[in-house]
Parts: structure tokens; C-alpha cells; sequence
């Protein structure tokens, strides 16, 4: 079974495309478990019964978001969600990490 530790708060409409994109996944991968990373206020309460046992939450204080410069915001939020996702990968808590790829518009 492989854990992936999931940054609910990155991407396009997050979290409620990223929680519904884990679930697809769920159905799909019985072989999954999902460690939804983000705010308390956003995700608490967000598992459904149906996932209880292969989806949990780690909740984390700080996001970072797209207009700031990446390798400086890791090394100072280190409470986001993305930093706190990859210390579960390094502490054997998950096997790996996801994050959503913000999405532009070009002409």
C-alpha cells in the first residue's frame, strides 16, 4: 500500500478539487491511502465515512501561495502545508507527496 501525503491547499480551486481528486482516486485504488495536508479550518470534517480508513488530515498553520518566491517561502513557513507534507514523506509517514499545478490561461 502506498501513502501519499497530499498538499490540499495548492492549486486551482484547492481544496475542494484536490479533496474530490483524492477521492476519485480512492474509489479507483484500493491499494491508496491519502494524508490530506492543510488548514484545520479548511479541511476539518472533510473525510467522508467512506474513506475513514484509508484518508486522514494533517493539519498545518501556513500556505504558500503562487506570488511568493518558492525556496524562500519554504524555508520560512515551515508550518505550511507543503513543508509539513514532505516532513511526513522524511519521516516515513508517506511514501510520497502531491501537489497540484496551478493552471493559466494563455493566448
Amino acid at each position: 500500500m502506498v501513502t501519499v501525503a497530499l498538499d490540499a491547499m495548492g492549486g486551482d480551486y484547492s481544496p475542494e478539487e484536490i479533496i474530490k481528486g483524492a477521492f476519485d482516486a480512492l474509489k479507483k485504488d484500493k491499494d491508496i491511502k491519502v494524508i490530506l495536508v492543510g488548514k484545520k479550518e479548511v479541511l476539518e470534517g472533510k473525510v467522508i465515512k467512506e474513506f475513514e480508513d484509508r484518508c486522514s488530515v494533517v493539519y498545518s498553520t501556513e500556505v504558500i501561495t503562487n506570488e511568493e518566491a518558492p525556496v524562500a517561502a519554504i524555508r520560512a513557513k515551515k508550518d505550511s502545508s507543503i513543508v509539513v507534507g514532505m516532513n511526513l514523506v522524511k519521516e516515513g509517514k508517506a511514501d510520497e507527496i502531491g501537489r497540484a499545478v496551478q493552471q493559466e490561461c494563455r493566448d
